[in-house]
């Protein structure tokens, strides 16, 4: 999962991606279909997550930018960093 960071002092939502490479689609769709709806401008996922989060490989845009590539530029097309989290090495 990639989550880019703000300057701001209190950011009210997040917005993330997460690789769907070794997803079970299956299972995410049964138990957790909140990740997959984006009807009215992701409401739901905002609602249950407090953020927005989308497959790396989807397209966001017109031009076929995927969320990835989108997330890697600020307002002004200037590459920004963002963090990346390996869940299935990541220990609480």
């Amino acid at each position: 999962m990639a989550t880019s960071v703000t300057s701001e002092p209190n950011p009210n939502d997040f917005d993330a991606c997460w690789e769907p490479d070794a997803v079970d689609m299956d299972y995410l769709r049964q138990n957790h279909p909140t990740l997959l709806n984006f009807t009215n401008k992701r409401a739901a996922q905002k609602a249950k997550y407090k953020g927005e989060l989308f497959r790396t490989d989807q397209i966001v845009n017109d031009e076929g930018t995927t969320s990835l590539d989108f997330f890697l530029l600020d307002r002004q097309n200037n590459r920004k960093g963002i963090i990346a989290i390996d869940l299935l090495r990541w220990e609480p």
